[in-house]
This record gives structure tokens, C-alpha cells and sequence, in this order.
């Protein structure tokens, strides 16, 4: 189910012609009906670029509070497990390093970054609520930076720019010093972490992402190594409440879940610069058709 605001049905045209895939094109802020039984509900609509919270701000805000309470309701009625996606946003710009589930976060909720950074600690809140005062059961994932292949070109976070400028030989763009962190896991691991949660008895929020930990600047000169690109670095002022730290603890996953990341930094990137070259080599055909 999706509404498509900032998905595309390219990323899943692989899955139609399967008997147990059904796809449903509709909002979840909006009331939500779904037929017959449902086991598990894994709620991960939202934006999550900070280019989209400048774009659909309220849309931003209303799916992680009334899209959050429409698929509780759903998951309440048909007595569902629901699993729903949260963010390392909800610890903003850290005082602490690395970010554990115990830290509680030092964000701005009226800043560029608070529609999206507030509306995912309330859907934690209300999830939760539903969780203590109605017995539901339910699971919490903090999602790190993740990346891989299907990301949108446009998509406004650092990883897809800097493949995106690198292929086409443009300056990269690295806001501030490029100094400031950020821990990046790669899909596959990602997903395994996310089942893995979803199937444990573990109820409370659970981080999940790759602890190591590189600079901005160093994220862009292992681009340009890897494209061969002859791109050159340019900085820009550094966005109003950017975290200046972003790296996850993740002893409770290891714990519980018995989940590390596999696929190192080098290997990710190498799949996911293939992903997009392959993209503006389908766009540059079209293009000249």
C-alpha cells in the first residue's frame, strides 16, 4: 500500500506477476480497509529525505501521526503484529556518540527537520500507548542511513548526490566542513535486521544500522575513487540542525537478534554506483529515442 508521493512503481514492477503480491494504491492518512485476515503489518510509510520535509512538510507530519493511528486501529482490529519504522532522527543532533536506544535525543521541533524528526518520535509515542493500554503487539526499528540500489536520483540525501554528481562529472557537494559523520548500512542488511526484529518478542525500540562511522568528506572521495570520476569537492554551508554525529549503537540488535551488517562500505557502493549507471544509460537511451 502507497501512495506513491515519493515512491515509484518501477521498484516493485518485478513483483506483480507473483500470486501472493497485491499492491493497493492509496494514503494511509487516510482511512484504511484491508479485507480479510492480516498477520503482520509493517508500516513504513513516510518521506525521509530532508528535501521532501521542505516539499510536503504537512503530509510529512500526518503520516506519522494519523497514518500511525489508522494502521494501529487496523493492526487492533485484526489482531496483527505491526512492526513500524522510526528513525535515527528521533536522537537529532546527538550530545552523545554513538546513539544508544536509552539516549533520548536533543531535537529542535520547530526547525527545517522537525515535521519529520517529531512525527516519528510521536508515532513511537502512540505506538507504544497502544501497545501498554491495549496489548497490541508491536515493534519499534530506528533506522540508520540505508542505501542501495532503487534509491531516487533526486533524492536529496548525500549517498545518491554524490554517485549522481560523480557519474556526471559535476562538483559534489559537501555541506559545511565535512566533518560531520553518518553510519551507512546497506539494504540487504538492513532488511535482514528489520525480519529479524519482527519475529523476535523484543517490544520496545531497537536501533539497526551500521556502526561504522566515516566523515561526509570521506564518503565523497570514496565515490570519486570508486566512479573515477574527475569531480572535485565543493562546500556549501551546512543546513540549519544537520546532525553533526550519526552512528548507531547496536548491542541490543547484536543481543537479541543476533544480527551484525555483512556488506562492508566498498562492496555497497560498488552495487549501488552500478544501479545508477545502469539507470542514466536507460535515461540517455530514451532520451535519444
Amino acid at each position: 500500500m502507497d501512495n506513491l508521493i515519493t515512491g515509484s512503481l518501477h521498484n516493485i514492477e518485478h513483483l506483480f506477476g507473483l500470486e501472493n503480491f497485491d499492491f493497493l494504491h492509496h494514503d494511509v492518512s487516510k482511512f484504511v480497509h484491508v479485507p480479510g485476515p492480516l498477520d503482520y503489518i509493517l508500516h513504513f510509510a513516510s518521506p525521509a529525505s530532508p528535501i521532501d520535509y521542505l516539499r510536503i512538510p504537512i503530509q510529512t507530519l500526518k503520516v506519522g501521526s494519523l497514518g500511525t493511528h489508522n494502521l494501529l486501529g487496523l493492526a487492533k482490529d485484526k489482531k496483527a503484529r505491526i512492526l513500524v519504522a522510526s528513525t535515527s532522527e528521533v536522537y537529532g543532533d546527538p550530545l552523545v556518540s554513538p546513539q544508544s536506544e536509552q539516549y533520548w535525543g536533543n531535537v529542535n521541533p520547530v526547525g527545517p527537520r522537525g515535521v519529520y524528526d517529531e512525527a516519528k518520535r510521536f508515532q513511537e509515542a502512540i505506538t507504544m500507548a497502544y501497545h501498554n493500554f491495549h496489548g497490541l503487539d508491536t515493534r519499534i526499528v530506528r533506522i540508520f542511513n540505508t542505501y542501495g540500489p532503487r534509491m531516487r536520483p533526486n533524492d536529496g540525501r548525500a549517498l545518491p548526490s554524490f554517485i549522481g554528481q560523480a557519474l556526471r562529472g559535476e562538483d559534489i557537494t559537501v555541506f559545511g566542513t565535512g566533518e560531520q559523520t553518518r553510519s551507512f548500512c546497506y539494504i540487504s542488511d538492513q532488511v535482514e535486521g528489520i525480519y529479524r526484529l519482527l519475529f523476535s518478542p523484543y517490544t520496545y525500540p531497537m536501533n539497526i544500522g551500521n556502526p561504522e562511522e566515516l566523515t561526509i568528506l570521506n564518503l565523497a572521495q570514496k565515490i570519486i575513487s570508486l566512479t573515477g570520476s574527475s569531480s572535485k569537492i565543493k562546500l556549501e554551508p551546512l543546513p540549519e540542525d544537520d546532525p553533526k554525529r550519526r552512528r548507531p549503537d547496536i548491542d541490543l540488535a547484536t543481543t537479541i537478534l543476533d544480527w551484525k551488517p555483512k556488506i562492508s562500505l566498498e562492496a555497497g557502493l560498488i552495487k549501488s554506483i552500478k544501479y545508477f549507471k545502469d539507470l542514466y544509460a536507460i535515461e540517455n537511451t530514451n532520451q535519444n529515442i
